[in-house]
């Protein structure tokens, strides 16, 4: 057990994590441009050191009142005049007076520990939202879930134990040691130094051996809550596959290595709370037989005896919680130091120091020699050249992999290019704001998703200052409008987690209709109707043609028949154009795009037949 314990030390590595996340969570504790909270921070620090005080002078008034009953006479007159009852009185106000102000102090300083959470809270809430698209779909949403919530949750406790459980403790025995010292004499100073250094000394190694376990409990809490999360987020293709089984198994096998872990942490806090009865208790009897041994001598009075033992309790009762507050802290500092890591994760896509806002003027989109891959021995387009000019409908067709998706991904900017521009009347989008780029670009994604919220909440998203008239025509305009008044609450319907609760053409038509209601000058519609029938298909496409008068119109598509009336389509393989033009211009070629249309015709004619 010992040796176990020793290798738990504070590695070269954890201390500076340690000091780290302390440097980073003090600018919020004592925030420069808000006075009021140092302010708060101030005062709840006095208060703080008077309910100290009254604490430490609180047992001479529980002696005077033994001695005053006793007969003694040694008492200060002032005490003897209070008499035994108004001793006990004033024993009574003091307890009351610590408590009093201990709240007070917490009273004052809560607004601080809370708005120092809301302002931690929100600065990660707005870095996740900075970071990459890259980023985002390969983290584990379960798991980082859990580290922002135990990181702001960690924030408090560190915030609340550090300052007002550790910083007061240190306080309160340096006060009663000077006591001890000078009412007494050295040797019971000398014994609790002893008994404090012993039982801290016990509790350190001990905690930290616990939260090497406690970090595994935390891994295997993460691990089964990202399990849990991702299984409900993937409900339909769970029941699918009747993968519930499975799906439960996996779940169990996480919440397995959890109890165990569990299991661990719960025995070692008995031998942790048992080790730590035994230093206090021997204190606690050596101090008292000392002074009972006074008492014997006729060196302390009946009044002393009690005193030590209400010094020792005072002592002993902040001392029971030391290791579940060092052991709260040091999982604190864990659980914040993975926060302020998220924190420092970089944002892949930037806006320079010296960026301005996007003036579209005519919405001509230029792609310049455009390399690019997600992964470096993986290119996706290799040197693709391409101009739409303003007001122009291009198409980009091609299979699957080929890259047409990438290029919208690129023009909104969620990735870099790797060599060569891509510029907006001329502007290089890396040279503009990120926040004017995305409002001049409206995006239909083949996979819509909506919030948890309303259906006039996710259509008015496109543009919240829109009057309820302007969302209804948009859902006009979207041919959703009749099929949202036939449900019992309408537009203030809740669509579920994800829009689970509309099919895929419902949630895909709702998606078509916030980006009407933005209503900006250069429209990317990625697989806009690929979720659509054929008959509302085609009255969409006509809602879309009619959106796209006078606006720059790019549109990633697999169905032929959707882009006919383009200005220009553009066939991509491999990365590459191979192919550009007009739809008859195409099919008199007799190429690539010849073939794709051809077999989409067989495809949907062997269709109808079998529909007939």
């Amino acid at each position: 057990m010992v040796s176990r314990i020793t290798k738990a030390e504070f590695t070269p590595e954890e201390r500076r994590q340690n000091w780290r996340t302390i440097r980073k969570v003090a600018p919020y504790m004592w925030p420069k441009d808000q006075p009021w909270v140092r302010r708060r921070v101030v005062v709840a620090m006095l208060l703080l050191v008077v309910a100290k005080l009254i604490s430490v002078l609180t047992p001479f008034f529980y002696k005077a009142a033994v001695d005053s009953l006793a007969g003694d006479a040694n008492n200060p007159a002032w005490m003897l005049g209070a008499g035994a009852i108004g001793l006990t009185v004033a024993y009574g106000m003091a307890k009351l007076m610590t408590v009093g102000f201990q709240q007070l102090r917490d009273a004052v300083f809560a607004r601080v520990a809370q708005r120092a959470l809301r302002s931690l809270a929100l600065e990660t809430f707005r870095h996740m939202h900075r970071l990459s698209m890259r980023y985002h779909i390969t983290r584990k949403t379960g798991g980082l879930s859990r580290i922002i919530e135990r990181g702001v949750k960690g924030v408090e406790f560190l915030l609340r134990f550090l300052l007002f459980s550790m910083g007061p403790l240190v306080l309160e025995l340096l006060m009663i040691g000077v006591v001890l010292y000078f009412v007494f004499d050295i040797w019971y100073l000398a014994v609790v130094v002893a008994t404090i250094w012993a039982y801290v000394w016990f509790t350190f190694k001990v905690t930290e051996w616990r939260v090497k376990i406690r970090k595994q409990m935390n891994d295997q809490d993460t691990d089964a809550n990202q399990k849990a999360i991702d299984s409900l987020l993937n409900f339909e293709t769970v029941k699918y596959f009747g993968a519930e089984a499975r799906e439960a198994e996996r779940y169990d096998v996480s919440m397995a290595g959890y109890e165990q872990a569990a299991l661990k942490t719960s025995y070692s806090l008995a031998f942790l709370n048992f080790g730590q009865s035994v230093f206090i208790t021997a204190g606690l009897v050596a101090v008292m037989v000392m002074a009972a041994m006074g008492v014997q001598r006729g060196d302390l009075t009946v009044g002393d005896f009690v005193m030590v033992n209400a010094y020792m309790i005072q002592i002993t009762m902040p001392l029971n919680f030391l290791g579940t507050v060092y052991r709260e802290i040091r999982q604190s500092l864990v659980d914040m130091g993975e926060m302020f890591t998220l924190l420092e994760q970089p944002a892949e896509v930037k806006d320079k120091p010296d960026a301005k806002p996007l003036v579209v003027t005519e919405g001509k989109v230029e792609l310049d020699d455009v390399y690019f891959g997600y992964e470096a021995a993986r290119p996706i387009l290799k040197g693709v050249s391409l101009t739409v000019g303003g007001g122009e409908t291009v198409a980009i067709v091609g299979p699957s992999g080929s890259g047409k998706s990438t290029i919208g991904r690129l023009l909104f900017r969620f990735y870099d290019v790797n060599k060569g521009a891509l510029r907006i009347d001329g502007q290089d989008v890396r040279d503009v704001t990120q926040v004017s780029l995305h409002a001049q670009i409206g995006v239909v994604p083949q996979d819509t998703v909506l919030f948890n919220d309303t259906i006039l909440y996710n259509i008015a998203y496109g543009r919240p200052e829109a009057s309820r008239a302007e969302v209804e025509e948009a859902a006009k305009a979207a041919k959703i409008h009749d099929f949202i008044l036939s449900l019992p609450d309408g537009y203030d319907t809740t669509v579920g987690e994800r829009g689970l609760k509309l099919s895929g053409g419902e949630k895909q038509r709702v998606g078509i209709a916030r980006t009407l209601l933005k209503n900006p000058p250069i429209l990317l519609l990625d697989e806009a109707t690929s979720a659509l029938d054929t008959q509302t298909e085609r009255d969409i496409q006509d809602s879309l043609r009619e959106m796209g008068q006078g606006r720059t119109v790019i549109t990633i598509a697999h169905r032929l028949s959707t882009i006919v009336d383009a200005d220009m389509i553009v066939v991509l393989e491999d990365g590459v154009i191979v192919e550009r033009g007009s739809h008859d211009e195409l099919l008199s070629h007799h190429g690539r795009y010849y073939k794709m249309w051809n077999r989409q015709q067989a495809d949907e004619e062997k269709g109808l037949a079998v529909a007939e």
